[in-house]
């Protein structure tokens, strides 16, 4: 692993022609930096999948991969690479272009050098503070995960196992419903790790065609089948040095898993095309909805793949198992869609919470934010149940109508004092957070019991926590287990 710390920072210069190639790098060495020269697109990206630049200096015109196609390239493998591009005056707006894509900067030709040398300068110093920054969150650790996903217990216990997965080279199984947060976990683990300095490569196994996937997987060579134009370097071998995250594995072709197997056991590819097998060094972090395990069992996946790639397993709980986050989350969504649509951030009404609080989530995470994005643009300074698509949320059922009919009314719960005499007492958001939560724990549990016929055991497995908590939770709640019927008195 080079010292980042200490190093020169490095700059990547990518130009096809020579003359211009040279007097910028030689610009560059004499202002201190460190410097490697690419002759085209192709060139640079390899380079900076093996290097790990700084900056990339790219001209906007060059044969094989020209700076727009690099500039994509880079977002897919090294989305933290400032792209700096080179362009001649006629081709600006295809600059401009490009930083609304994600370019960092431009520079037109013919350029001042001290101009130049202010747009390195930038983008090398932001490019630093983001790599001291994730530095800092490496060493806090629990902070930034939890601030991503919320701060209940499951969430702790989670990033516990990050922090303590991190810092080996294992292979990692990750489970876990769709838009739960698999990827943000697998981030974790790398941004933890020693190969944090390396790319991070995501591939999604279950959006690419069958036909295709050995080729994203391990690239091809020039004529090796009909339209392959060029060289295409795969995913394993982008990801060398770093982490390669194969997302919904489980629905990878049999026959791409043998292959794969091979790839984690002598650490080599072969592109098609070639008979050239080449050496590659990346962390395989896998992430599945559907249990592997179960997979492994019924032969749909193979069980020695399985072996392999499961040295270390996390489960990411899905959002209806930590309630407690829900109210986390959305304040984050509403202050990310309150800067996005340029307005004050609207406060969640006492209803809200607890229709939010109640609801299912079915698409856990994921549709939590599109939920509450669709509310902070239809609310003023308050969002309303009006305001939550309900029947998408809720699925058609009501949320424990006992505990909201009070907020209906828009006048404070009313309750007797202790004299006998009607007193006025206004719940906080905290009281009606617990009270939904427990709500929601309580109608669980009595519903896996009927379901098991008291059976608390298997009502642990179905509810996928262990038997302690099952125990705990009917205790405090008070639930007869015959049955799984409440009949008011405690378990003896």
């Amino acid at each position: 692993m080079p010292d980042v710390e200490n190093r020169r920072p490095l700059v990547l210069v990518a130009d096809d022609e020579t003359i211009v190639r040279e007097l910028i790098g030689t610009l560059l060495r004499r202002a201190g930096y460190a410097v490697s020269l690419a002759r085209d697109g192709q060139e640079a990206i390899e380079m900076a999948v093996r290097e790990h630049p700084d900056v990339l200096l790219a001209d906007y015109r060059m044969p094989r991969m020209d700076g727009m196609q690099l500039l994509v390239r880079c977002r897919e493998v090294m989305p933290d690479l400032p792209v700096v591009l080179v362009t001649a005056f006629a081709d600006i707006q295809g600059a401009i272009d490009a930083v609304r894509a994600g370019a960092h900067d431009y520079v037109a030709k013919p350029f001042n050098n001290d101009e130049m040398l202010r747009v390195v300068q930038r983008a090398e110093a932001e490019h630093a503070l983001r790599r001291k920054l994730r530095s800092v969150g490496r060493a806090e650790g629990e902070g930034s995960l939890l601030e991503q996903m919320g701060p209940s217990r499951s969430i702790c216990d989670l990033v516990a196992e990050v922090n303590r997965v991190a810092r080996s080279d294992f292979n990692v199984v990750i489970s876990g419903e769709t838009g739960s947060g698999k990827e943000l976990v697998a981030r974790a683990i790398h941004d933890q790790s020693p190969r944090s300095h390396g790319p991070f490569v995501p591939v999604d196994c279950g959006a690419i065609p069958a036909t295709l996937l050995e080729s994203e997987l391990f690239g091809y060579e020039k004529g090796s089948f009909t339209g392959a134009a060029s060289q295409k370097q795969g995913k394993f071998e982008a990801a060398s040095g770093g982490t390669i995250f194969l997302d919904e594995i489980a629905n990878m072709p049999l026959l791409e898993q043998a292959k794969l197997l091979r790839v984690l056991q002598d650490k080599v590819v072969c592109r098609i095309g070639s008979t050239k097998p080449f050496r590659v060094d990346a962390r395989v972090i896998a992430a599945s909805n559907n249990g592997l395990a179960a997979g492994a069992s019924a032969g749909t996946f193979r069980s020695d793949l399985f072996f392999r790639l499961n040295e270390f397993e996390i489960r990411v709980p899905p959002l209806r198992e930590r309630p407690e986050d829900i109210v986390h989350l959305a304040q984050r969504f509403i202050e990310q869609a309150s800067t996005d649509l340029r307005k004050p951030p609207p406060t969640l009404s006492d209803e809200t919470v607890a229709l939010l609080v109640s609801a299912p989530w079915p698409g856990n995470v994921r549709q939590l934010r599109g939920a509450v994005r669709r509310a902070v643009l239809l609310a003023d300074s308050e969002i309303r149940p009006e305001h939550i698509d309900s029947s998408s949320v809720l699925g058609g059922r009501t949320p424990f109508p006992g505990l909201l009919s009070p907020f209906r009314a828009g006048a404070p719960t009313t309750e007797t004092g202790a004299g006998g005499g009607a007193g006025v007492t206004v719940r906080s958001l905290r009281d009606v957070v617990r009270e939904q939560v427990h709500a929601a724990e309580r109608d669980a549990l009595v519903a896996a019991l009927r379901e098991t016929g008291g059976n608390k055991a298997r009502a642990a497995r179905l509810l996928q926590v262990d038997y302690k908590t099952i125990h705990s939770k009917i205790k405090e709640y008070g639930i007869g287990i015959e049955r799984g019927k409440d009949d008011g008195h405690q378990e003896k």
